[in-house]
C-alpha cells in the first residue's frame, strides 16, 4: 500500500462544475436520445479522465493523468506531513478565520495520518480569497479500499 497526493487550486465557479467532476455513467445514452444529451455524455467521457478538476469521489483521482500526482509515499505519516506542509503554505490565503486556526489544522493532519494508515483516502477543501478554492487529497493505492478496480497511476 502507498499513497498519492493531489492539489488543485482555482476559481470556485470552475470547481462547482460538478458534471466534469464525476465519471461518466458506465452506459452511454441509448440510441435515439436527444442530441444534447449524447453530446454532453461525450464531453464528460472525454474530459473527466484528463481534467485537473478534483473528482467528487476522492478515489477517482487515480484515473487522472499521472502528471497530477504531487507526491507518493509508502508511509501514512509522510503523506500526512505533506498535507500539513500544504496547509501551512496556504493558511494565509484561507478566506475563513476559523480555517486559519493552527490547532484545528494540526488536528486535521493527525486525523489524516490515522485515516491513511487504515487505508482510507483523505480529502480537504478550503475557500481561499477571491473566491478561489483549494482541494487537497491523498489517495491510498494498491488497492484503493473504496474503488479497488482503479489502477495505480504510477504503474
Amino acid at each position: 500500500m502507498h499513497h498519492h497526493g493531489y492539489l488543485w487550486t482555482g476559481p470556485k465557479d470552475r470547481f462547482d462544475n460538478e458534471a466534469l467532476r464525476r465519471p461518466p455513467h458506465s452506459d452511454p445514452p441509448p440510441t435515439g436520445s436527444r442530441p444534447e444529451l449524447i453530446l454532453r455524455y461525450r464531453e464528460v467521457a472525454a474530459e473527466f479522465p484528463t481534467s485537473d478538476l478534483p473528482p467528487l469521489e476522492t478515489a477517482y483521482w487515480l484515473v487522472k493523468p499521472r502528471s497530477l500526482v504531487r507526491g507518493t509515499w509508502d508511509e501514512a505519516k509522510e503523506a500526512a506531513a505533506w498535507l500539513g506542509e500544504r496547509l501551512s503554505e496556504y493558511t494565509p490565503r484561507f478566506a475563513s478565520e476559523r480555517d486559519r486556526d493552527t490547532t484545528r489544522l494540526a488536528r486535521l493532519v493527525n486525523a489524516a495520518a490515522e485515516q491513511l494508515h487504515s487505508g482510507a483516502d483523505v480529502s480537504y477543501g478550503f475557500y481561499l480569497e477571491r473566491p478561489s478554492y483549494l482541494s487537497l487529497a491523498v489517495v491510498t493505492c494498491s488497492p484503493n479500499h473504496s474503488k479497488p478496480e482503479l489502477a495505480c497511476p504510477m504503474r
